[in-house]
């Protein structure tokens, strides 16, 4: 018996991104910079900022325009690289 295949994304397409770091106070300043690099303009409504339970940690939630996988592999190396992101999701 094979595996089924993975569903393909078809693009562009809305794709929401998690981004969870350190919670410091230009944390959102920082994904945000380096989101719109790669995607354009980001309308505050697409933005959504939660703290951990302890404080230690924040995640910053955006719907952004993806326009394909070469986008999405920039973003999280481009994320990781900062060394202030625990996780991309």
């Amino acid at each position: 018996m094979s595996e089924p295949e993975a569903p393909k994304i078809e693009f562009p397409c809305a794709y929401p991104i998690k981004v969870v770091g350190d919670a410091l106070p230009d944390f959102r300043a920082m994904v945000l910079d380096i989101l719109v690099e790669y995607c354009g303009p980001i309308d505050d409504k697409d933005v959504s900022v939660r703290a951990s339970r302890t404080g230690k940690f924040s995640s910053v939630s955006v719907t952004i325009t993806a326009t394909g996988e070469r986008q999405l592999q920039a973003i999280h190396e481009a994320l990781k690289a900062t060394g202030r992101v625990q996780m991309v999701l």
